[in-house]
């Protein structure tokens, strides 16, 4: 039987794959929204966030969380995610606008803070609220 260490060790990079597909995704979704289609960067990270919010859901099920199956079933499971999702999506547009709007931040440099707050976030809470005890 593997270590819990090492078992959270393998997780954490398998969540880091993930993540940075998932923001990649996000980023590339965000700013031909932002530039190219001429979208305010608020709508075009909640397209991006969405966007890759689903890729994320897929990947973490299959391949990062040991989701319980028997006490989740896939409904409440993606419910669940979803509704994290939405609070990191809230986390996100918060700290976009406070950096923007209040300190004067070049919005990309605050997408970098937000994006790196917001997948602390969601590695810590989708490990308490999906994963088997």
């Amino acid at each position: 039987m593997k270590s819990k260490i090492k078992k959270l060790l393998e997780q954490l990079v398998k969540f880091g794959i993930v993540g940075v597909i998932a923001t990649l995704l996000e980023w590339i979704i965000f700013y031909i929204c932002t530039n190219q289609l001429k979208i305010h960067y608020s709508i075009s990270t909640i397209i991006g966030f969405s966007i890759s919010t689903i890729f994320n859901y897929w990947a973490s099920v299959k391949w990062v969380f040991d989701v319980d199956k028997e006490k989740n079933s896939k409904t409440k499971e993606l419910v669940v995610f979803i509704l994290l999702s939405i609070v990191g999506l809230g986390i996100n547009e918060l700290i976009m606008w406070i950096m923007d709007k209040e300190f004067g931040i070049y919005y990309m440099i605050s997408k970098i803070v937000a994006t790196i707050v917001v997948m602390c976030y969601n590695f810590i809470t989708r490990k308490l609220f999906l994963e088997k005890r």
